[in-house]
This record gives structure tokens, C-alpha cells and sequence, in this order.
């Protein structure tokens, strides 16, 4: 397939491998797009898998609606839901970067019957974020997230000289440089940047950024040279996982699929081992108040504008004592 649609938008999205393997979603970050997995899918082909990878919501060219709420977690949720639907897949393992990350953790949690197992890289759970904001340096770290809820005012700094600014930053965090080339020219197209942006400017937007407790098994792959996740936000992620969970420091960046390719397609087949371990379950035990098995409860209302931030009092976790402030 090389695209699939969803209210009236449509994705493009790179297929691969056999058609009748098991099914690997990969879910690409800020601001990128499927080719930033191009060295990983090679090595989870050959390991018999057949991969997916769209450009998401903001990112494919015909799939950039206007507004903030069109791109709250839940859209971008059920967009990965429509892509399993459209190619057939019942269940698939999850790989998540950056952004694609945070999407993954969501996915997992709210839609647990069809995830796999979860393999996300350089992204703590959301809810650990939140909680380590106020005991480590997240908050730093997570400060350019304010700068961009301004309107118009990031694109014309990060575009500005044909986008000097967004590859410079991508360049000295890591990024290859003609990666980073590859990356402006598609933020440079009319639109793309304030789209990409739109992840952003929506998590104000009450449920906007949140995920539950994840029950699949998990590996988490985390580069220790990564300037946006405090050791604290990565720590408190394991308390968010009830399944099988790994977490793997690699000395590294922020970039892993670019950088580590190699790591990431082990980290996905280990995580794909420790899943056919265990029986198929879609039941979610433990969760109470829920909109079916495997879901976690998420308000499917409409999001307004104006609505304020609002943080998941997650029953069922066990936050335990506060860590170091790092």
C-alpha cells in the first residue's frame, strides 16, 4: 500500500516486506518523516517482518488539516488505528521516535488489543514527563515547547534563510547533515512547518499529551548524549509499564534510527520476542472506567479552542518516592 485515509485525509506511507508477516508500525518524530527508519527497515525485513511507515498527521502533504485540536493525541491515535485497518493488520508491533514516540506510548495504552509489544526510542512516557517536570530538569530541557505555542512567530525564525535556523539546530544535535537537508525541504513546503507544529500547540489542549500504564512488553531505548529527556523522566517510566520492560542507554543522541539503526532493529526483535512469549491477552486488567478491552478511558468529545490543560490522575500507577533531582 502507499497510502490510506481517514476523514478525508489522506497518508502516504511506505510498505515493505511480506505481506503475510508479522506487521511493524513505525512512527517517525519532529520534523521528519518515514525515511528517517530508511536503515531500519532493511534489518526487520530480512528478519521476515513486514513494516509500515507513514508520514503522519501535519507531515503527508494531504493530510495537513487546520487548527489546533486536529492534531490532539487522540487524532493522532487513531490514525495509526486507521493505517492497521486499512492494511489489514489485527495487531502490530509498535516503534515510535521522538513525537512517534509519544504516540506510541498512547497506542499501547489505549489501544492494547492491537498493539504487539511497544519499542519507543528517545521518548520517556508522557505521564513521566509530566511528573518529573517539577523534581529534575525537565522543565528546562522541555522549555523550547513554550516557545513554540506562539503563532507564526517559530516558523519564521526556524524558515528563515531557507530554513538556516531548523538545520542548524537539527545538525548540532546530531542529526547528519543531509538528513537535515532532506528534512527543511519538506518543512519549507507551504504549511508543513505550522502542521508539525500543531502537535505542540495542541498539548495544551486538556487530554492532549497524556497516555495510561502500558501493558505490552516494552523496551525503551534512550541515547545518553539526548539533550530533551532528564534522567528522571526515563527512570519514572518504568512505573508506567505492567508488562515485560527494557530499558537500553546507548552512548548516543537524540537520533537513533539515523545513528544506531543496528540497535534499534535488536531492541524491536527483542521486544517482538518477549511478545510471542507471552499468551495473547487483550483483556486490560486494572482499569477501571474503561471503553472496552485493552482501551484506556479517553474522552472522545470534541476539543475546544479554549479548553485547559488537564493531567490524568492515573488511578492505577504507583508513583513511588520522588527521585533525585537530575
Amino acid at each position: 500500500m502507499e497510502t490510506f485515509t481517514r476523514d478525508g485525509l489522506t497518508f502516504d506511507v511506505r510498505d515493505a516486506g511480506p505481506a503475510d508477516g508479522p506487521a511493524v508500525v513505525c512512527l517517525h518524530g519532529f520534523p521528519q518523516d518515514a525515511r528517517s527508519f530508511d536503515l531500519v527497515v532493511p534489518g526487520l525485513v530480512a528478519a521476515g517482518f513486514r513494516v509500515l511507515a507513514p508520514d503522519q498527521r501535519g507531515y503527508s502533504p494531504r493530510a495537513r488539516p487546520p487548527g489546533r485540536p486536529a492534531y490532539v493525541l487522540r487524532e493522532l491515535v487513531g490514525d495509526v488505528e486507521a493505517l492497521l485497518d486499512a492494511a489489514g493488520v489485527a495487531r502490530a508491533h509498535v516503534v515510535g521516535h521522538d513525537w512517534g514516540g509519544a504516540v506510541g506510548w498512547a497506542f499501547a495504552s489505549r489501544r492494547r488489543e492491537r498493539t504487539a509489544s511497544l519499542t519507543v526510542l528517545s521518548t520517556a512516557h508522557p505521564e513521566a514527563m509530566l511528573r518529573a517536570l517539577t523534581r529534575s530538569t525537565q522543565a528546562l530541557r522541555s522549555a523550547y515547547v513554550g516557545g513554540f505555542q506562539l503563532p507564526w512567530l517559530p516558523e519564521r525564525l526556524l524558515l528563515a534563510r531557507r530554513g538556516a535556523g531548523l538545520r542548524r539546530a537539527l545538525v548540532r544535535g546530531g542529526l547528519p547533515a543531509h538528513l537535515a537537508a532532506h528534512d527543511v525541504d519538506r518543512m519549507r513546503e507551504p504549511g508543513a512547518l505550522t502542521a508539525a507544529l500543531g502537535w505542540y500547540r495542541a498539548i495544551p489542549l486538556g487530554r492532549a499529551f497524556t497516555a495510561g500504564v502500558v501493558h505490552v512488553p516494552t523496551v525503551l531505548v534512550t541515547g545518553e548524549r539526548d539533550p530533551f529527556f532528564a534522567p528522571a523522566s526515563v527512570e519514572g517510566t518504568r512505573r508506567l509499564v505492567r508488562g515485560p520492560y527494557e530499558h537500553r542507554a546507548l552512548p548516543a543522541g537524540h537520533w537513533l534510527p539515523e545513528t544506531r539503526p543496528d540497535d534499534v532493529v535488536r531492541a524491536v526483535l527483542a521486544a517482538a520476542r518477549a511478545a510471542d512469549a507471552q499468551p495473547v491477552d487483550t483483556a486490560a486488567p486494572g482499569l477501571a472506567g474503561g471503553e472496552g478491552a485493552g482501551r484506556w478511558p479517553v474522552d472522545d468529545g470534541p476539543v475546544r479552542e479554549d479548553a485547559g490543560p488537564t493531567i490524568e490522575p492515573w488511578a492505577n500507577v504507583d508513583p513511588g518516592r520522588p527521585g533525585p533531582n537530575l
